[in-house]
């Protein structure tokens, strides 16, 4: 064997036993693929189905009752709530309790049997434009064959849709965007912080002060909230003035929720930074936190199409809760507080992240 040969098979040789040492990197050459593999293969479905709905029937008819069922039997939809007035539904459309709403007026039979009108309005949120395309396959909705009455040419629904009715995606993604890039940079950030301060031999210096843990804590964190909410600030100016976003709710609501979100991923990236060992390692755990949140938070693919088991998972993310909270303040202008389990996911989870990561810090100064 030859002699750059030998030294070049020396070293890979090492790489590779360092590697083996390294169990995390380890880990993370496994455990990326396959969570990419499960997230695309099973999680994320491109063909939703059983969209959440809420139905307000007037009539009480055979016949609206008929209507009701028969949208059911398409799959489209999963009628979970009931409401008394359109105006109900819109409520729990703007709350997003529901995606989509059917609303059959009182006349209703006396609509169906006119072929030149349309029975009933079908409300739908078109807060994101793929819920929207799918929903819409329900106005060529035909009338059951019990039924005596001929089908309206239009179709038995006349369409809504609420708070993009243009279907542009910009208006769907922007205000998520606010999420996704805090997310990262928040969690990113804080977890090479305490890193970097250990590696450096900083933390020794400062565990020897009369600062507590939990002030070392909050005071390495603190800045980057600033730097947060002057990320909220340049997302909104953009997607205001360069994408035409609408903000309907006030704005003190989105920096409300964008503060609850950025606690939230601030107290991960400080777990993660008590679990990392080089800052190359806290990189590596951000990005595992990352893919699952960015898939399954409703960000890109509609939370409605997910089985139940991603969607448990998509519950204890951060993302999802601010995902929903931000595109209802600034797309349907509610409060937060209308919201209110959304509200208190991202509270426990701050919670939850900041004791883990305080008890963990303690352990591995003992």
């Amino acid at each position: 064997m030859n002699a750059p040969l030998a030294r070049l098979l020396a070293i890979a040789g090492k790489e590779v036993r360092q590697l083996r040492r390294d169990r995390l990197t380890f880990g993370m050459i496994i455990g990326v693929p396959l969570l990419q593999i499960v997230l695309f293969g099973y999680a994320i479905d491109l063909d939703v189905r059983h969209l959440r709905a809420g139905v307000a029937d007037l009539a009480a008819t055979q016949q609206a009752r008929e209507l009701i069922a028969d949208a059911g039997a398409t799959q489209v939809i999963s009628i979970v709530r009931t409401a008394r007035s359109a105006e109900e539904l819109e409520q729990l459309i703007a709350r997003g309790e529901i995606s989509v709403g059917i609303y059959i007026p009182p006349d209703f039979d006396r609509r169906l049997a006119d072929p030149s009108r349309t029975a009933a309005q079908l409300l739908i949120d078109g807060s994101d434009p793929t819920i929207e395309g799918i929903a819409r396959a329900l106005t060529n909705l035909p009338v059951s064959q019990r039924t005596v009455f001929p089908t309206p040419a239009g179709g038995v629904f006349e369409a809504r849709t609420f708070y993009n009715p243009e279907r542009r995606s910009a208006v769907q993604i922007v205000p998520a965007l606010i999420g996704v890039i805090l997310n990262l940079t928040m969690v990113l950030f804080t977890a090479i912080a305490i890193v970097r301060e250990r590696e450096r031999g900083n933390l020794e210096l400062l565990i020897n002060t009369p600062v507590r843990t939990s002030e070392l804590m909050v005071a390495k964190v603190a800045p980057y909230v600033v730097i947060g909410l002057i990320q909220v600030t340049i997302i909104l100016f953009v997607g205001i003035y360069l994408f035409n976003m609408p903000l309907r709710g006030s704005l003190l609501d989105v920096y409300w929720a964008a503060l609850l979100f950025i606690a939230a991923s601030l107290a991960l990236g400080l777990l993660i930074s008590t679990l990392a060992k080089t800052q190359f390692q806290a990189m590596q755990l951000t990005i595992f936190t990352f893919l699952p949140s960015i898939l399954l938070s409703g960000f890109m693919f509609p939370f409605d199409g997910m089985p139940k088991a991603a969607r448990w998972i998509a519950e204890v993310l951060p993302l999802t809760h601010f995902v929903r909270l931000v595109r209802g303040v600034i797309l349907r202008g509610i409060n937060p507080m209308e919201m209110p389990s959304d509200v208190l996911a991202l509270i426990a989870f701050f919670a939850l992240m900041m004791l883990a990561a305080i008890a963990r810090f303690r352990k591995r100064l003992d």
